[in-house]
């Protein structure tokens, strides 16, 4: 989650006020609004957001990072960029369907995600928090994780920028957890936000700044309790949607839900 000042403004009322304009508004289920034609709307509307309570497998808290040269534009200039053109910095192949206002505190985006054996999988996110400086995501029923992600940059002191992710994350259900421990899941997600800071030190003129990442095991036990998440499992549900694709033609197949 986002740990900073909020507000510049002494007043309380007034730094109440700023800090509740950046944070979503406390609702059941997610709900989508209008997105592209062409994205797959699955496993997004109605499904709860979840916190990292509230997987099943370990948890992990990783800090994906990137540190890159500062010539024309300052952390505060790179995060606006960041924020206004998400998409556009994300691997080849996947899709960010978000609302056409940005990324503002509450909305809720539809991703199809590339999957091996060509798939797509359908997920999503909502936006928990959003300011000049930072936001956070929290992912649905069904993701690959339950968790928070917060994207962030800051100036340093030898005239270069950090632009970081921050992961606080443990994987959604036993069957995602089995491809954490395999290791497919870590390298998959892992590849996914490095080239993700690689596209934005591009965009910036630096062509040479590699990403690091930091990764720590926070909580080694798995929550039986959480198993029955795997019912909501966004891969097996996109997987069967995959499937009925030709039936979809011929007017025979449904969406799962």
């Amino acid at each position: 989650m986002p740990d900073k000042d909020l507000a510049k403004s002494t007043d309380p009322d007034q730094v109440a006020k700023d800090a509740e304009k950046n944070w979503a508004k406390k609702k059941a289920n997610m709900q989508v609004g209008q997105i592209a034609s062409d994205a797959i709307n699955l496993n997004v509307h109605g499904r709860r957001a979840l916190s990292p309570l509230q997987g099943f497998g370990q948890m992990w808290q990783k800090n994906y990072s990137i540190i890159v040269r500062v010539d024309n534009h300052d952390a505060k200039q790179m995060m606006a960029v960041w924020k206004a053109r998400f998409p556009d910095f994300w691997p080849e192949g996947n899709k960010f369907y978000g609302s056409i206002q940005g990324i503002n505190p509450g909305d809720v985006a539809v991703l199809n995600i590339r999957a091996p054996g060509g798939m797509k999988l359908s997920t999503g996110i909502e936006v928990m928090y959003a300011d000049d400086e930072s936001f956070t995501f929290m992912t649905p029923e069904g993701h690959m994780f339950a968790g928070w992600i917060t994207f962030s940059a800051y100036d340093n002191d030898d005239g270069t920028a950090t632009l970081q992710i921050k992961a606080l994350i443990r994987a959604n259900d036993p069957l995602y957890e089995l491809s954490f421990r395999l290791g497919f899941g870590h390298k998959a997600e892992d590849a996914f936000w490095f080239e993700t800071l690689k596209n934005l030190a591009r965009f910036f003129g630096d062509v040479s700044a590699q990403p690091d990442l930091a990764s720590t095991c926070v909580d080694p036990r798995v929550q039986w309790g959480e198993a029955k998440n795997i019912w909501w499992n966004a891969g097996i549900r996109s997987g069967i949607y995959m499937m009925l694709t030709p039936l979809r033609w011929l007017g025979l197949g449904k969406r799962p839900m």
